[in-house]
């Protein structure tokens, strides 16, 4: 696990322009104008990705035509013919973080965001709750546990499925399928971020559960100002997040 997010990490943009940067300046120097070129490409591209335009766009394409639902509502045509409602609330786990309190772990904000609109949509619907995210580390608890928590402690809702074994996106939906198989559930809720919307739709392929998305509200991106083509170093963060969605669609979608 550690092996491979080394590798995203060196080979995804804003830090991908930084290793080939790196790799230019290893080339022989009879490659000079090459070296130059990667650079220029490197620096360049650095530039664009720490835009805010840049990166609203990236997000805006990979929200396209996702449904925002108001809580509680199904409209027709969302699910195939025949299948039933949702049975249940399906939240994706995203990011835990350490303290130097107690409790030591908890929630990060892409995780509480998810659990807000899960809370919202499960008083609306009464469905029972399923988190799905494991252990990252072998010294941390798992995603689904601290969100689990949080859910309890935090909005008062009570969790009835915790999946504690899923490391990834394909794994999430593998896994919490497995478990609401059992439960006879054929269909349910995903709550995700809307970027995230997309490559979780397509993980869930071939389970055996429909799925009607029920994302987080989209940021609202209205049209830029000067200040956006500003690059900032936050803005990489953005863009990180965007381009690994992409990059993960297209993966999903081939395989």
């Amino acid at each position: 696990m550690f092996l491979k997010s080394l590798l995203v990490s060196l080979a995804v943009p804003p830090f991908g322009f930084v290793t080939l940067a790196f790799a230019a300046l290893l080339l022989p120097r009879r490659h000079l104008r090459l070296r130059r070129t990667l650079v220029g490409v490197s620096v360049a591209g650095l530039i664009l990705l720490g835009m805010p335009v840049f990166a609203d766009r990236l997000l805006d394409a990979l929200e396209a035509d996702i449904p925002t639902l108001p809580a509680g509502t199904l409209p027709a045509g969302t699910l195939p013919a025949g299948t039933p409602p949702p049975g249940a609330i399906v939240v994706l786990g995203a990011e835990i973080r350490r303290t130097s309190s107690n409790p030591p772990v908890v929630v990060g904000r892409l995780s509480l965001e998810r659990l807000a609109t899960a809370a919202r949509l499960q008083r609306q619907t009464g469905l029972p709750v399923m988190i799905s995210g494991g252990a990252l580390q072998p010294d941390l608890p798992s995603i689904a546990d601290v969100m689990a928590d949080s859910m309890r402690d935090d909005f008062l809702v009570p969790v009835k499925w915790r999946e504690g074994r899923s490391r990834t996106t394909w794994e999430n939906a593998q896994y919490s399928a497995e478990i609401l198989r059992q439960e006879g559930i054929s269909s349910v809720y995903v709550v995700t971020h809307s970027w995230h919307m997309r490559r979780a739709i397509l993980s869930f392929r071939g389970t055996g559960i429909a799925v009607v998305p029920a994302p987080t509200p989209p940021d609202r991106r209205d049209g830029a100002i000067l200040d956006d083509f500003l690059p900032r170093a936050s803005t990489w963060n953005v863009s990180y997040f965007a381009l690994h969605e992409w990059i993960g669609n297209v993966w999903y979608a081939l395989f």
